[in-house]
């Protein structure tokens, strides 16, 4: 019988000023699509930028992922800087968290296979996800994207994560790592992995169109009227806040079954503004619309502005970002490397010299 070996509650970080202890190890990725905006900054980025005070924090440009639907070369080169450059410019600090991109680390993919093969077909059959993005053509979807939630899975537990951020619409996934964890735990080592807990982070989580209250802020909208790109200018900015549908009741108040444009703008201005939304809705209970947007817009552009102006100065140096995804690549496996070297000794892979 293999021994235990249990993880540790707490992960040390070493940085300039010496060793802290951290509260765990968080992962999260994301995928490196072309126009990164307002709802994925309020929804996930800004919180992964305030995590990195608490927690030793592994951020991933995900492009393996990517490659379900990334089919051309110069696109998925151009889409790896841009989401790289939006996490720099919103906050992520290279030196303090771990940044790379997916395909630069080995584990990933060695660790997925493995995973595969302690996963039952029918944990996979359950996963509403593919079911979605399948649609009607299921049989015409590529592999990768049904044994998607398996790299997800490795991508988590090649750096023993703790804690992952989720969204609402990731929580399966996340069970699924847990499950996948477990089964790999049962067959060969009990407690080799931890079993990564979910993090739900905010009220701003889901932030909604512009142009449709009742659907969530998305690149793929046709409309760039629904969205706020990190990539716009604060004229646009402030264009696109002003011209935000809204209704004709008086005063802004929270509603989303009655007033869902209202409800998404006072949330929006709550994130942005980090106040209670219940604060903001009690200062503009009387004000009209076009006053509350006003505000808006201004308070998007004094906090978006600064991001758009970095990220534009980053995206005209590829090869800063280059170097940052190298050196990012190089410390991430630092640690996912021994974990796959472990793996591959509990299953029984035989290696020259070992």
């Amino acid at each position: 019988m293999w021994p235990k070996k249990r993880a540790s509650k707490h992960v040390t970080r070493f940085s300039g000023t010496g060793e802290q202890a951290m509260q765990g190890r968080i992962f999260s990725g994301i995928q490196p699509t072309h126009g990164i905006q307002l709802g994925n900054y309020l929804g996930a980025i800004r919180n992964w930028v305030r995590l990195q005070d608490e927690y030793d924090c592994v951020y991933c440009v995900v492009d393996m992922h990517a490659l379900t639907t990334v089919h051309d070369r110069a696109t998925m080169a151009a889409n790896i800087r841009e989401v790289t450059a939006a996490l720099l410019a919103c906050g992520i600090d290279p030196k303090r968290s771990v940044l790379f991109n997916q395909s630069q680390v080995d584990a990933h993919a060695k660790l997925a296979w493995v995973l595969n093969c302690v996963t039952p077909l029918g944990w996979l059959n359950r996963m509403t996800q593919f079911k979605e993005k399948a649609g009607k053509n299921r049989e015409k979807a590529p592999a990768g994207l049904f044994v998607y939630p398996v790299l997800q899975a490795a991508d988590i537990l090649a750096y023993k994560a703790t804690h992952v951020p989720v969204g609402e619409d990731q929580k399966q996934h996340l069970e699924l790592s847990r499950d996948v964890a477990g089964s790999f735990n049962n067959r060969f080592a009990e407690d080799f992995f931890p079993l990564p807990e979910p993090m739900i982070l905010g009220d701003a989580a889901r932030v909604m169109s512009l142009r449709d209250g009742t659907k969530k802020m998305s690149k793929s909208d046709p409309s760039d009227m629904s969205r706020i790109n990190l990539t716009d200018d604060a004229d646009a900015i402030a264009n696109k806040i002003r011209k935000a549908k809204s209704d004709p009741h008086h005063g802004i108040t929270w509603d989303v079954e009655n007033r869902p444009e209202a409800s998404n703008l006072l949330t929006i201005f709550a994130a942005l503004s980090d106040r209670p939304r219940e604060d903001v809705a009690a200062e503009y209970a009387d004000a009209q619309f076009s006053r509350f947007k006003s505000d808006l817009a201004d308070l998007t552009v004094e906090k978006i502005g600064p991001v758009t102006a970095e990220m534009r100065r980053l995206m005209a140096d590829p090869g800063q970002i280059d170097a940052c995804l190298a050196e990012g690549a190089e410390r991430a496996r630092a640690i996912a490397d021994p974990v796959i070297e472990e793996v591959y000794d509990l299953v029984g892979f035989h290696r020259s010299g070992g």
